[in-house]
């Protein structure tokens, strides 16, 4: 199982314009104020240059275990410090293409190596101390717009798009290396470690086990079409070799991954903007089958039960999601996510987790006078399918989770955070989370994660 236990750094960014549009009623979203950096971002031109440096470092104190196993979250003490330093680049050929590479460096530890959690800590962190450290090229694509009306919209400029104006129905295609979540099952509130929530299963919908290698990203095309007010959005991508892996299978008619999201930027509340985001993916590459790896252990065949104890083959893991994002007042925005997968394939490029729910509350600091700074709130409740738990009880490993046992209940997290600007792109931010049933495990827990940041953009 070792070659099981990667590495985890799937690093997410700034999203780019995920505030909702305005709705009907011609009402406009809250949005966040524009990031203050260290050094000036061009605001116009054919090319882009910026960059940004993200350290969090949590503890957490003994708590209690009646027993613990090889994945397991350690009960004693521990500390740790992980980085993500990226340099984004681009240059637009004209006034409907552009490249965008980006280099990144992701280092540091995690607690217990990133084991033991199906909502992990910390979404930046890296597990495998024999990964590389040296840099590594993150994204690599080609964006172009093929323009479907004569009007246009003010667009944002990012390190995902240079433009600064785009047709308002329009289809865009991407092509190259790039992050799932970059594009998909984003909301303003609860989508970025730099600024918000640092848990995999509140900044991700944790059921959606969306393609990617070790470091969070993926090689393919996506198709985003949009319109006023909705979008609708496809990928076709490459899967990993293993659970959790760093090589991609390059063998797109066998192993292969499609995620759809459709997009209603309409609120629930009268004049107040909002946004429903329905998401499905459906993966197929060589992952275990749980009641498989049950069968082989009840029949004497292997002394636990081994998900990876198969001869190569094919099969396939769909799911689906729910986004909701709602402005409450023009500071103030409330979200929700709801996910669900079928939870009889092996759990192979995310976390273990076959059903979640979370909601939560980001608010901007221009309440209070301090419109640079941010705070936020979430609850999330992660829970796994009767095949993933059998596995697990008969002492099973995944490649996160296994505790050589297993007194099943939901994994209950709860995150707060408050993000303070201190002098142009330097940000500070005091955080801390309270785990219930680690690792899905009743015998285990709870435990007080304090965390604390070190964002910054230039």
């Amino acid at each position: 199982m070792s070659s099981h236990i990667c590495s985890w750094a799937q690093q997410q960014t700034t999203p780019p314009q995920t505030t909702p549009q305005a709705t009907s009623e011609n009402v406009e979203a809250s949005a966040d104020p524009e990031v203050e950096s260290v050094f000036p971002h061009f605001k116009s031109g054919r090319f882009w240059i910026s960059g940004q440096m993200n350290f969090i470092f949590q503890t957490h104190p003994d708590f209690h275990a009646d027993y613990s196993g090889p994945n397991s979250l350690s009960s004693r003490y521990e500390k740790a410090t992980s980085r993500v330093m990226t340099l984004y680049t681009g240059v637009r050929f004209n006034d409907s293409t552009e490249l965008l590479v980006d280099v990144e460096e992701a280092g540091g530890a995690a607690l217990s190596t990133g084991l033991g959690l199906a909502g992990n800590t910390n979404l930046d962190i890296v597990r495998n101390p024999f990964l590389s450290k040296a840099p590594y090229i993150g994204r690599a694509m080609i964006h172009k717009v093929f323009a479907l009306s004569k009007d246009k919209v003010e667009s944002q400029r990012s390190f995902l798009s240079l433009f600064d104006e785009l047709p308002r129905r329009r289809m865009e295609i991407r092509f190259g290396k790039f992050s799932l979540p970059d594009f998909f099952d984003l909301n303003s509130v609860g989508s970025d470690t730099h600024f918000q929530f640092a848990n995999w299963s509140i900044d991700d919908n944790g059921a959606w086990d969306y393609a990617a290698d070790t470091r969070g990203y993926t090689v393919g095309v996506m198709a985003d079409y949009e319109d006023r007010n909705w979008g609708f959005r496809f990928a076709e991508v490459l899967m990993p070799k293993v659970a959790n892996g760093i090589d991609l299978v390059w063998r797109p008619w066998q192993v292969h991954a499609e995620d759809w999201e459709y997009e209603l930027r309409h609120g629930f509340i009268p004049r107040n903007a909002g946004v429903i985001r329905l998401l499905a993916y459906t993966n197929s590459a060589n992952m275990g089958i749980y009641r498989d790896a049950l069968a082989q252990f009840n029949e004497g065949l292997v002394p636990v039960p081994d998900i990876t104890n198969h001869s190569w083959h094919v099969t396939h893991k769909y799911g689906f999601g729910v986004n909701l994002e709602q402005n409450l007042t023009p500071n103030l925005t409330a979200f929700a996510r709801w996910g669900w997968d079928d939870g009889k394939t092996e759990s192979f490029a995310y976390t273990e987790i076959d059903s979640t729910i979370a909601e939560g509350v980001g608010a901007n600091g221009a309440m209070w006078h301090r419109k640079q700074d941010r705070a936020g709130i979430a609850f999330v409740s992660n829970g796994i399918k009767k095949d993933h738990q059998a596995y697990l009880a008969d002492g099973g490993l995944g490649f996160l989770l296994g505790d050589g046992g297993l007194k099943y209940g939901r994994e209950n997290i709860l995150e707060t955070y408050y993000t303070a600007h201190v002098w142009r792109g330097i940000y500070v931010a005091p955080g801390l989370q309270y785990i219930v049933n680690p690792g899905y495990n009743k015998a285990r827990g709870p435990v007080i994660v304090p965390t604390f940041r070190l964002h910054v953009e230039y």
